[in-house]
């Protein structure tokens, strides 16, 4: 029986691994747990002399060691208080000067 070798992706770990797999996670969503569900990196080349090291690091693809192990969901309460209710408006008394546009 021959034995078939892992296809390995960035980060040195097989195509298909998960996050879990490699650390503990805690409340972590899907798209963190299946780090290769993310899309659109390494995109058009950039001029050497504009180039920033931050450029750098984000046109690599993520793996399980760069993915967060741990997720804190923050309320909406705020969010779905202004979606309801509205912006907030301002009536104040205007008094500005108008500028002349000649």
């Amino acid at each position: 029986m021959a034995e078939q070798a892992q296809q390995m992706g960035p980060g040195g770990v097989p195509v298909g691994a998960k996050t879990s797999e490699f650390y503990r996670t805690e409340n972590v969503p899907n798209r963190f747990e299946n780090p290769e569900w993310f899309q659109g990196y390494g995109g058009k080349t950039q001029h050497p002399m504009y180039r920033t090291s931050a450029s750098d690091y984000g046109a690599k693809a993520p793996s399980v060691h760069t993915m967060p192990t741990t997720f804190h969901a923050r309320s909406q309460k705020f969010s779905m208080h202004l979606g309801q209710c509205g912006m907030y408006r301002n009536h104040s008394l205007n008094t500005g000067l108008d500028q002349s546009r000649v």
